[in-house]
């Protein structure tokens, strides 16, 4: 039944589309600009990434840009992916920077980090381009009650809350993720993060929007609310705001790069 409903509800843009090509970035492009709903939804998100970070006019970093959406927000940003698509300025694997020791003012990301192989490796990049008082910030798949049965039900992407590792199974650029990823970093095994990366203080941990993004469609499935009921989702959720941690499915994460006494 879940299955059937998942094929009715899927994108008709992304029909026949291989998930780990720039063709599939492009057809999310054109489904984000198509739904007002949802760009919406990503305009509050890259406002939200925009606010948390530091004054200072050093580089941006974005990781996986995808279709080029921050971009706008956010004026000379170096967008990035890890293959080559019309809308980023750079190629490059998050697991391995091309970028001098505290070149960066902050690292933004967008539904990326649960995509990084190794996020071990990225951390420790991200802390040697990253400067002082710098952030890596992000908005990324969150586990609750909630979430847990969205995205294990109705999502197609891995969501496996009991792995030992900070890796996800091999797998392409799109395809290959674990979306519980962010919330065994941060939530389940902070003290091990602390540990082992000093360099980073965890510094905000916002869980948020159990509904509007799911109503939306996002960017696979069809639009299944109009733009004129979105502030009363919104409203929703905000009463909602106490129980977070039971119904989120996102949540903003921003890591602040400290000095660590030697």
């Amino acid at each position: 039944m879940i299955n059937l409903l998942r094929k009715w509800l899927a994108h008709p843009l992304l029909r026949g589309l291989a998930l780990d090509t720039p063709s599939t970035l492009e057809a999310r492009r054109e489904i984000i600009r198509r739904n007002a709903f949802l760009w919406k939804i990503y305009q509050e998100w890259y406002d939200n990434l925009r606010v948390a970070l530091p004054g200072g006019a050093d580089a941006l970093l974005e990781i996986g840009s995808g279709w080029g959406g921050l971009s706008e927000c956010i004026p000379n940003l170096i967008t990035s992916e890890v293959f080559f698509c019309p809308y980023v300025r750079v190629v490059l694997d998050g697991q391995s920077l091309p970028f001098q020791d505290g070149a960066l003012h902050g690292i933004l990301m967008t539904d990326v980090l649960h995509h990084i192989p190794r996020v071990r490796q990225f951390l420790a990049e991200a802390a040697r381009c990253v400067r002082p008082g710098g952030v890596v910030t992000m908005i990324e798949p969150w586990v609750t009650p909630w979430s847990r049965l969205i995205y294990t039900k109705m999502h197609h992407e891995p969501f496996d809350t009991q792995t030992d590792v900070w890796e996800i199974p091999p797998g392409g650029p799109l395809s290959g993720a674990n979306g519980a990823l962010p919330w065994i970093i941060f939530q389940r095994d902070r003290e091990l993060f602390e540990r082992d990366f000093p360099q980073w203080k965890l510094e905000i941990i916002h869980p948020m929007m159990p509904f509007r993004y799911l109503v939306s469609g996002g960017v696979s499935l069809r639009p299944l609310m109009p733009l004129w009921s979105y502030p009363l989702w919104s409203e929703l959720e905000k009463l909602l705001a106490p129980w977070m941690d039971s119904w989120a499915m996102f949540a903003q994460i921003t890591l602040r790069r400290i000095l660590v006494p030697e």
